[in-house]
This record gives C-alpha cells, sequence and structure tokens, in this order.
C-alpha cells in the first residue's frame, strides 16, 4: 500500500499558526479534526508534524533507530549544549544509564523517609494556616524540596535560595527565545548562571558529594568510565532538577484538582486508603488524572531518515511533536469524564503515555509516581482540603498543567 502523502495547514511564515499555538488551548485539536492524526505545520518558522493516536505513535517508537532527540530553542539554551538532553546516539544512552541510577528501586526506597518527612511538614502547614493556601504553588515547593533534598542533599535555607531562580528558569523553557532586557527568556537565562553558580558550590562542598543521590551519580560516572568535569555534572544536575520537579508538581495539582472537583471519587478513594492494603482505587485515580491531564502534552523527535506514520509519508529530517491524548470514536463524552473506575473494569484499553515514550521517557518518572503516590496517600488520611470559591480552575497549560489561581484550599483534620 503506498503511503499518503503528508497533509498541512499550508502556513508559510508560520506567524499565524504561532500565535494560535500560544494562545489556542485546543489548537492541535481542531488540526486534528480537520487534517487527520497526522499533519504538518510551522511555528516559529520551524516545519513541524503533529501526531496522535495509538497507531500513529506506535509507528513512531518502533523506528527509535530512525529518531533523534529535538527540543526547541528555548528549551536546548536554557538546558545546555552538554545538557543529557541535548545529547544523542551512544554518548545519550551510556549517560542516561548512569544517571537512571539515581531512580533506581534501591535509590528510591532510601529517599522514602526524606520525601515522607516532607509530606508531613505540608500537612502541619495546611492545618496550621489561618487563610486559604494556594496548593499548586506548595506542591511546586514539595516537588522542588524532594529532588533538591534526595538528589542533591540540600537543608531548607539552601533549597530557597535555588527555588526562586528555578522557578524564574522553569516558566521560560518553552517561551520565544528572545534575550532581550525584560523578557521571560532573557531573566531566565540570567536565572539560569545563578543556579549553575549555587550548584557548582554544591559540588565543592566535599559533605555534599556524600549527601543525597550525588555519590550515585559520580560513583557511575567514574565506573562507566565517561568524561566528567563539574561543568558538565552542573547540567545534569539541573536537567535532573528539572525531570524531578515539573511533572510531579503537575501531576499533583491535578490530582487534587480533581478529587475537590468530584467528592464523590475522594469518597470512594477514601475507601480504599482506609483499608490498608495496596491502594489500586488509588492507582487508578492517578491513572485517570494522567490520562486527562497528562503532565507532559507530548514530546518531541525528529526522525534521521524517511518513515511512515499510520499510513502517511514523513519526509526525512522532519521534528515530530507527539500530541498525548486519549481519543475515541465510539463514546467521547465518556471519555470527558472523570472516571477512575474504567481502569479497574477493564473498559478502557488505550495505552497511557503520560511521562513520554522510547528511549527517551521522562527521566524521573519513577521518582514522581512515589512521590505522588506518598503524597496522596499521607495528605488524604491527614486534612479534609476544601475549595475555595470563586477562583478559576481552569488550567494553564504550558509548561505543563496547572490551575490558574493556584487552587486555593482550607484544610481541616481529619
Amino acid at each position: 500500500m503506498t503511503a499518503a502523502p503528508l497533509p498541512s495547514t499550508g502556513a508559510v511564515t508560520g506567524l499565524g499558526e504561532t500565535l494560535a499555538f500560544f494562545r489556542d488551548p485546543s489548537f492541535s485539536q481542531r488540526r486534528f479534526s480537520e487534517l487527520g492524526d497526522v499533519f504538518e505545520t510551522k511555528l516559529l518558522a520551524q516545519s513541524i508534524v503533529f501526531i496522535r493516536g495509538e497507531r500513529a505513535i506506535g509507528d513512531l517508537l518502533k523506528q527509535e533507530d530512525c529518531l533523534q532527540g529535538w527540543w526547541p530553542d528555548s528549551v536546548r539554551q536554557l538546558l545546555g549544549s552538554k545538557s543529557l538532553a541535548n545529547r544523542s546516539g551512544a554518548d545519550h544512552k551510556a549517560r542516561r544509564r548512569v544517571v537512571g541510577q539515581l531512580f533506581s528501586s534501591a535509590a528510591l526506597s532510601r529517599y522514602t523517609p526524606a520525601i515522607e518527612a516532607l509530606v508531613n511538614d505540608l500537612a502541619n502547614e495546611l492545618q496550621q494556616a489561618e487563610g486559604p493556601i494556594p496548593l499548586a504553588a506548595r506542591m511546586r515547593r514539595f516537588a522542588f524540596s524532594v529532588i533538591a533534598t534526595t538528589v542533591l542533599g540540600l537543608e531548607a535555607e539552601n533549597r530557597d535560595a535555588l527555588f526562586a531562580d528555578f522557578e524564574i528558569w522553569t516558566r521560560a523553557l518553552f517561551s520565544i527565545p528572545l534575550a532581550l532586557p525584560g523578557t521571560p527568556f532573557a531573566r531566565a537565562l540570567a536565572a539560569r548562571q545563578r543556579l549553575l553558580a549555587r550548584l557548582k558550590t554544591v559540588l565543592q562542598t566535599n559533605n555534599n558529594r556524600q549527601q543525597g543521590g550525588l555519590d550515585l551519580l559520580s560513583g557511575g560516572l567514574d565506573e562507566a568510565g565517561l568524561p566528567l568535569d563539574d561543568d558538565d555534572l552542573v547540567e545534569q544536575l539541573l536537567l535532573l532538577l528539572f525531570a524531578g520537579y515539573e511533572t510531579t508538581a503537575s501531576s499533583l495539582s491535578c490530582l487534587f484538582r480533581a478529587l475537590l472537583l468530584n467528592p464523590e471519587v475522594e469518597q470512594w478513594l477514601m475507601q480504599d486508603l482506609n483499608n490498608h492494603e495496596r491502594p489500586s482505587r488509588l492507582d487508578a485515580t492517578v491513572l485517570e488524572v494522567m490520562r486527562m491531564t497528562p503532565p507532559v502534552g507530548g514530546f518531541f523527535r525528529q526522525n534521521t531518515q524517511s518513515i511512515e506514520l499510520a499510513d502517511v509519508a514523513i519526509p526525512q529530517g522532519r521534528v515530530i511533536q507527539v500530541v498525548l491524548s486519549s481519543s475515541s470514536t465510539t463514546n467521547q463524552i465518556d471519555l470527558e469524564t472523570f472516571r477512575p473506575q474504567r481502569h479497574l473494569d477493564g473498559s478502557f484499553q488505550q495505552t497511557l503515555l503520560p511521562f513520554g515514550g522510547g528511549e527517551r521517557v521522562c527521566l524521573g518518572k519513577a521518582l514522581a509516581e512515589l512521590e505522588i503516590r506518598l503524597m496522596a496517600m499521607g495528605l488524604l488520611q491527614r486534612v479534609q482540603l476544601h475549595l475555595e470559591p470563586d477562583q478559576d480552575l481552569n488550567l494553564q497549560l504550558i509548561p505543563s498543567p496547572t490551575p490558574r489561581d493556584g487552587l486555593l484550599v482550607r484544610a481541616t483534620a481529619r
């Protein structure tokens, strides 16, 4: 069967498409409806192929040997040229294996007591607060504290010094890369320099190399015989901070938002948590949150050879953006309903990739899953959360989904 030609929006400069991309949350869905599950357009003068659906994504991931990593210019600059995310081929694979030791089962067991202590700290803060608290901001600080504590071995004072600049840096990752004074990208570049300087200070403090997970990273790099200097290592640490932060913070904010908007699901979930067995309902609830609001809305690849995706021909050298969203041709209304039971009753058969897929799946996936489980169990069993009225609970989607007004809540002890 001859592959079909690649459908296109016909964009020439990409200016109109770029403006629509940043303004319209339904940008890709509108074009999928018109052009099908594989189409090409232009954003910031870059031709990009958008794909969705199990068939197209499955075809892509089966052809890893024809793919390499790709990021927008803003991400490449803010992560740095030495970052694992910007490497390809054998060098990427070797370094990823070493860095992955930080998220092994043994490492996660080592981190668990520190994570549980941070969950308890947040539960205490929520109960003692006299007014409403923006829970999304607390989840961001929690996720950052976990990775800064477990990997870097930092105490609270040093974590706080990093966090403010880290937030500035994170918010500009997917921005227009214009380093004009006062722009988000320029502020992020300056924050990046301060972050790298602070991370170098961490490395140069001898005690810190034996705290957190730095000993695992340094030992693994030495054992693998990979070249390593402080400039190289701090860029890997910056990536690790992001990998262990953004996806977790987004997932936790969206989880508690979903439970607060669907109190009947929270009641159903609490019955399982109180049984003190492995909470299968919690697993199903987290999966449903990931289905509806994946923390990684998509990921990029670039094909080094001509390939076919869902019987559509993709010429060599195209940038491919995978859009992660569940879809159905028979019961779309049901898919728009928050119903965790679908993951227990066998009615949902699609494969979810909430942390991306293939060889470049999110580095922090295992840590994020542990944090989500410990936070959900720890917080739900200790406090009852109550939504503040008159707030915007819609999600802003870039860089990851989070409630626009910060998810304002009050808490009472259970």
